[in-house]
């Protein structure tokens, strides 16, 4: 019966040593019962699992039970070509002359797993089928319900959805003529100051040659800083700016922001005044070049909007981990409803539109501000001023 049973049968003693071996098992193993008795069980087991096993069989061997059919994880043995095959494997035991001795019954799954995969493949195949089919129906009753919510849309609201389109054509119109005034302002300047120029060639007419070459000057500046916005706008936009955090001293920041204000002063109205006062020690982190970006254009929007001999103060301290520089002007300030667009592209505020600009340096500062996970605060009122919070986190 044990030779002629249709399962694998195995026996092996309680050191684990293979004692018999029906034929089931040699087919299923390819090896005959003369070269597997006598060699310990672990001979029918992949390489990765023998020792594993060993602490295993020996637990078994001193506390043994039977262990039904399929009652364990997913087994694997081991063929005399290496090849590895599922098995479920049910062990049971007895005694002979007080020798301990385990059984175990083996069958090969092999077509049975193999059934396992194709079914679960079928039904992943059916399940991808069915998610499919059901976000299709899921989009046209989304575009069913979205056609008649539509069709169901009043007059009003039609209303105002034209109104705000044809808001939004002004705006575009108003930023193309924006752009076009900007640099036609500076031109004619500059035209009608090279056409004048040539009229004072006196020695006493030097002042005045030189009142028209600064007025170039400053013209070529204005269209310089126009064309600046834009290509900063189209390099951040092409994600061309390279953030490059660095550890810098107290000192260096100190220097960095006096250079910067040093190089604004050929921009300041007679009798303005830029204050410096630097309270941060230690070592801050941060990109130079874009703080040198930021602190230049909040700089240049403050001598703008700000009256002659006026103060602009530029104040940095650190709280935490949170280094925070502050422009503050005594200018045309800014309205709580203008504040709310203040950082959009191409806003300009209501009281400024009879002063020069794009509507693009406050967008720009705060992508600059966005690379170095930093953030911007504006407090502002009409007359009063305007004071920016740039803060940088350490």
């Amino acid at each position: 019966m044990f030779d002629y049973a249709t399962i694998g049968m195995i026996i092996a003693n309680a050191k684990g040593i293979i004692t018999n071996f029906n034929r089931c098992a040699a087919d299923q193993f390819g090896y005959g019962a003369e070269e597997v008795i006598g060699q310990p069980i672990e001979i029918l087991l992949p390489d990765h699992l023998k020792k594993g096993h060993i602490h295993l069989r020996d637990g078994f061997m001193k506390s043994p039970g039977n262990r039904p059919m399929g009652a364990s994880r997913d087994l694997f043995a081991r063929r005399k070509d290496n090849s590895v095959f599922p098995v479920e494997i049910s062990l049971s035991h007895f005694k002979q002359n007080d020798e301990l001795f385990i059984i175990a019954f083996v069958i090969d799954i092999s077509i049975r797993k193999k059934n396992e995969a194709e079914l679960a493949e079928s039904a992943n195949k059916i399940r991808q089928i069915n998610s499919e089919l059901e976000q299709k129906i899921d989009g046209r009753t989304k575009m069913l319900r979205e056609t008649l919510s539509q069709l169901e849309t009043s007059r009003d609201e039609l209303n105002q959805a034209l109104r705000k389109e044809r808001e939004l054509g002004d705006l575009k119109s108003r930023f193309v003529t924006l752009a076009s005034h900007e640099f036609r302002t500076p031109l004619s300047a500059i035209l009608s100051s090279a056409s004048i120029i040539d009229k004072y060639v006196k020695e006493e007419d030097h002042d005045k040659r030189n009142k028209h070459v600064n007025r170039i000057k400053d013209a070529v500046g204005n269209m310089r800083d126009i064309l600046e916005d834009f290509l900063s706008l189209g390099k951040l936009e092409e994600g061309l700016i390279n953030v490059n955090v660095e550890s810098i001293s107290s000192e260096t920041l100190q220097e960095e922001l006096t250079r910067t204000v040093t190089g604004m002063d050929q921009l300041t109205k007679p009798g303005q005044k830029m204050i410096i006062d630097c309270k941060v020690s230690g070592v801050v982190e941060l990109d130079r070049k874009l703080l040198f970006n930021i602190v230049s254009n909040l700089l240049s929007n403050a001598i703008k909007f700000s009256p002659e001999d006026s103060e602009i103060h530029i104040s940095c301290l650190r709280k935490d981990n949170d280094l925070q520089i502050t422009i503050k002007d005594n200018g045309i300030g800014i309205s709580e409803e203008d504040q709310k667009h203040l950082f959009e592209r191409f806003f300009r505020a209501q009281n400024a539109s009879n002063i020069q600009g794009t509507g693009l340096g406050l967008n720009i500062v705060l992508k600059y501000l966005e690379l170095m996970n930093g953030k911007i605060e504006c407090h502002s009122k009409i007359n009063e001023g305007t004071s920016f919070v740039i803060h940088i986190p350490q």
